[in-house]
């Protein structure tokens, strides 16, 4: 009978190409609460995904910001072994390395199908793990994409861009260092703590997402005018990240599965990005009593003028964002050929 079992086991082994892992438990924070749509929600269904589809093999966990670490201390606490694993955005971890900008959202940059075969099938994954995560013991999966986000929320109209200096307005990634040079005085803060700050007046404007993640947020209750495009942030990246010891410690199994439920994920976020912000947009106007407004092309013309200026500059800081700029620019020019050619103008 012992000899039957062994036999069984090891043919189970060859089946599989892989031996046998113990199950893996995850505790997961969070950049992003539970009730946040699409970006919050999303963290909890690809958790729920993962623990299902393996049966429990891999079981993942949901911890609300500041449950296990602050919202932006994910980086670093996954990377130590403090947290298993993080539900964030490569560009909340520009502190260490301000390349991981470029792996979250570029202003006047690719949108999520554009971006997707860069980061799946144009290297960008790769450069991002062996080029920064590898470098804090962390292993990332690029898991959801948010489309468009607004340009902003002010509490009046904004005539001319000479009325921005020295507004102090909540700013992500690499737009706020666009904002900065038009005098704006940026500050980056976690979503949660967004409209106190507004509220109480630390801050006079700000951006965040998308019109149905702003609309929960309530952004409208204080700022009535809202502000499109979003030239900052034309798709915005999520990631799954884990501690690299763990990833390398899984079976090939265990890593695909992670893997494909993420594949998932990002095409599902993309879908509901699209489907719900017509009517939440259409919510805020009639409902909420918003002023829609556009950037002039003008307008939209000094913010990537400053972007260009921007992007020299930190070429010049950071030897990974430069290498990382090169190849996403690369890309971009062999994918113009097509995309010139195949889509609609």
């Amino acid at each position: 009978m012992k000899n039957l079992v062994i036999a069984a086991a090891m043919s189970a082994i060859c089946l599989t190409g892989t031996a046998i892992a113990e199950p893996v438990k995850l505790k997961m924070g969070s950049s992003f609460p539970s009730s946040q749509p699409l970006l919050g929600t999303s963290g909890v269904d690809f958790a729920k995904t993962v623990t299902a589809i393996t049966g429990g093999d891999v079981q993942v966990k949901f911890y609300e910001p500041g449950a296990l670490v602050p919202a932006f201390e994910i980086l670093d606490a996954v990377g130590s072994g403090t947290i298993d694993a993080g539900w964030a955005n490569p560009g909340y971890h520009t502190k260490n390395d301000i390349a991981f900008a470029l792996f979250s959202a570029v202003p006047f940059g690719p949108r999520a199908s554009e971006y997707a075969a860069w980061m799946f099938y144009g290297g960008g994954s790769e450069m991002l793990n062996e080029k920064l995560y590898s470098k804090f013991n962390v292993h990332s999966e690029i898991c959801g994409v948010s489309p468009p986000e607004t340009a902003g929320w002010f509490r009046k109209e904004i005539n001319n861009l000479d009325e921005l200096k020295g507004m102090k307005m909540r700013f992500f990634g690499l737009g706020a260092r666009v904002m900065q040079k038009l005098g704006v005085d940026t500050q980056l803060l976690p979503g949660g703590d967004i409209y106190p700050a507004l509220e109480r007046g630390t801050i006079d404007a700000t951006e965040y997402s998308m019109p149905a993640v702003d609309e929960n947020a309530g952004f409208y209750q204080l700022a009535k005018y809202n502000y499109f495009p979003g030239w900052h942030q034309q798709s915005t990246l999520q990631d799954f990240i884990i501690n690299l010891d763990i990833w390398n410690g899984m079976s090939d199994g265990q890593r695909l599965a992670i893997r494909t439920a993420c594949r998932a994920s990002f095409t599902n976020m993309l879908a509901e990005g699209e489907a719900i912000n017509g009517a939440a947009l259409t919510r805020l106007q009639n409902d909420h009593g918003v002023n829609i407004r556009q950037w002039s092309d003008e307008q939209l013309a000094v913010f990537e003028e400053n972007w260009a200026v921007v992007a020299e500059e930190l070429q010049k800081e950071s030897a990974t964002f430069a290498e990382a700029w090169s190849a996403l620019q690369e890309f971009r020019s062999e994918y113009n050929v097509w995309k010139s050619n195949a889509y609609l103008k």
